[in-house]
This record gives C-alpha cells, sequence and structure tokens, in this order.
C-alpha cells in the first residue's frame, strides 16, 4: 500500500523519469519508441538520463517554495521568475520559444508574460504544465482551491494565456486527488467543475473518457492535447511504465507529454512503480547555479521535502 509521501516522491521522480524517458524522441514519429525499443540511452543531444527544461525549471520552481516557507505565494513569485531568468541567461539546452522570450525581455516579474501575450495574442503552450510536478506536491495539503489558485499564479509568470492557467490548476489537482490515495480519473468530473467556465468546455472534451489523442486539433506542444492525452495515457494502462511509454509513444513533444503522464502515474502508483533502470541513470544540470547536478537521490530528497512543507 503506497503513502502519501510515496505518491509525492512519484510525482516529482515519475516526472523527470518521464522526461527523460521522452528527450530523445523530441518531436518525432508515433511509435518511435517502441519501434527503436532504446530507454534511458539518449540521444537528440541528450546524456543517457537527462530530463530537459521541464524537470529544470520544476526544480527551481520547488525550491523557491521551500526557501520562502510560510510566506505568501505573491511574496515567493519574483524569486521564482528570478530563478528562471537566471537558468535562462546560463542557456539551457532546451527552452520554449514563449519562455525564453517572457524571461528575456527585460520586462518586471508581473507584466512579462501579460505583454508577451498581448503582443502576440498566442501563448496557450504546455510550458507551465511541464513544470507543475514540484508545486502540485507542495501545495497538495492546502485544498483544492488553495493548490488550483496557486497553479494559476505560477503558470502566469510566462503564460499570459489563461488557458494555460486552468490546465495547470487541474493537473496540481489531479495529483493532489492521487496524492490523498483516491482515483483522478474518477474525480475528472467534480475538478472540472472548479475550472474557470471560459475554458470548462475545452478541457472537458480532451479529458473526456472516449477521446484519443487521435481526435486532437492541435499539436501536443499545446496545453489542452497535452494534459488530454497524459489523461488518456493514464486511463488506458494498468501502470506506471505503461503509462509513459504510451505517451512517448504518441510521438511530438514527447518529453513534455511523458512528463506529465510521469506526474500523474507516479502520483497514482507511487515511487515504488518507477522502474529502477529508469531512476538509476537521472540527472538534472541546472544551468546557471553553480554547475549543480541533482540526481536521483537528490529529486527524491527534494520531494520529501516538498511533501512535508520543509
Amino acid at each position: 500500500m503506497t503513502t502519501r509521501l510515496d505518491r509525492a516522491v512519484g510525482a516529482i521522480l515519475g516526472s523527470a523519469a518521464g522526461d527523460a524517458l521522452g528527450a530523445p524522441y523530441e518531436f518525432g514519429p508515433a511509435g518511435e519508441l517502441s519501434a527503436r525499443g532504446r530507454e534511458m540511452l539518449g540521444g537528440g543531444g541528450w546524456d543517457p538520463g537527462e530530463p530537459t527544461d521541464d524537470t529544470q525549471m520544476a526544480v527551481l520552481v520547488g525550491e523557491a517554495l521551500l526557501e520562502h516557507d510560510g510566506l505568501e505565494l505573491l511574496d515567493v513569485l519574483p524569486d521564482i521568475f528570478d530563478r528562471f531568468r537566471r537558468w535562462a541567461a546560463a542557456g539551457p539546452k532546451d527552452i520554449g520559444l514563449q519562455t525564453e522570450d517572457v524571461l528575456t525581455n527585460g520586462q518586471p516579474w508581473d507584466l512579462a508574460a501579460a505583454l508577451h501575450f498581448q503582443l502576440n495574442a498566442r501563448a496557450a503552450g504546455n510550458g507551465s504544465l511541464m513544470r507543475a510536478s514540484t508545486s502540485a506536491v507542495y501545495f497538495a495539503p492546502a485544498g483544492r482551491e488553495a493548490t488550483m489558485d496557486a497553479a494559476r499564479r505560477i503558470a502566469a509568470l510566462t503564460h499570459g494565456d489563461p488557458a494555460t492557467w486552468e490546465g495547470t490548476a487541474i493537473l496540481h489537482e489531479l495529483v493532489r486527488v492521487a496524492w490523498e490515495g483516491a482515483d483522478p480519473l474518477t474525480a475528472l468530473p467534480e475538478v472540472l467543475g472548479a475550472v474557470h467556465p471560459g475554458h470548462r468546455e475545452r478541457y472537458a472534451r480532451v479529458l473526456a473518457p472516449d477521446w484519443d489523442p487521435g481526435r486532437a486539433t492541435e499539436f501536443n506542444g499545446a496545453v489542452w492535447p497535452c494534459l488530454g492525452s497524459a489523461v488518456w495515457a493514464l486511463r488506458t494502462t494498468t501502470g506506471f511504465a505503461e503509462a509513459v511509454r504510451a505517451a512517448v509513444d504518441l510521438g511530438g513533444d514527447t518529453d513534455t507529454v511523458a512528463a506529465v503522464t510521469g506526474t500523474l502515474a507516479g502520483a497514482r502508483y507511487g515511487q515504488a512503480a518507477i522502474p529502477a533502470e529508469w531512476t538509476a541513470p537521472l540527472h538534472v544540470p541546472l544551468p546557471g547555479f553553480g554547475g549543480r547536478v541533482l540526481d536521483a537521490e537528490g529529486l527524491r530528497e527534494l520531494a520529501q521535502r516538498l511533501a512535508d512543507g520543509r
């Protein structure tokens, strides 16, 4: 029987494992993981077990939350943004185009994303969803309203489109449900009831039991099909590894879809369900932070501290 701590660690470690598994297949065709049969062997510019910006940014969020534990989130947001900017300035291997623009446009933390959205009118990428594992664990004990509100606020640092806020809020709440030991899939109708009415219909469509990624109308680098694909992978499989492999085999934005799937599957099945051969080579470089690299044990420790709130 898994405990809350097991599920919290599972969400964060699972996200990193999914990210690293999917990284070599990013923007490739569907079915490539199964066709190649290569897992955690690197490729596409990534070392074996090396996650992408998804996990790097998640770590930065988690460490900022811990450092400012006890403060109102509004007081923590500028520090998260500053950490993001420091990381972006150090030249990470991968960074989303929108995220890079927001972090380098010289605007203050509370205006940069909104101004980007105002100028581009497109900002519904999955870049806030991908990094949500650590904040989802940290805010899970606070309850539905608080965790969904926190998700929206952290997402808004880099993504000005409210649709991304709602998708990240849904992921936060599904992790909270799983963390409590309940079935996140069964909770979906109730969770959708807490989504902003202007975005509820679109999310209800991609999270419906009869939806599958073949029905997506956008590339899975967008927030709706990314989240929908992760939920689909969880719904149509019976274990952590099977779910994450299914996510990678969808092709497209494989690292992020697998990271989000790993967050959900890890929260549902617990850390013991993550294959040891996936966690053993994990290492997360943190550009801009003194050459630090977190291995799997470092991720476990971070997850445990976030779960404890200290």
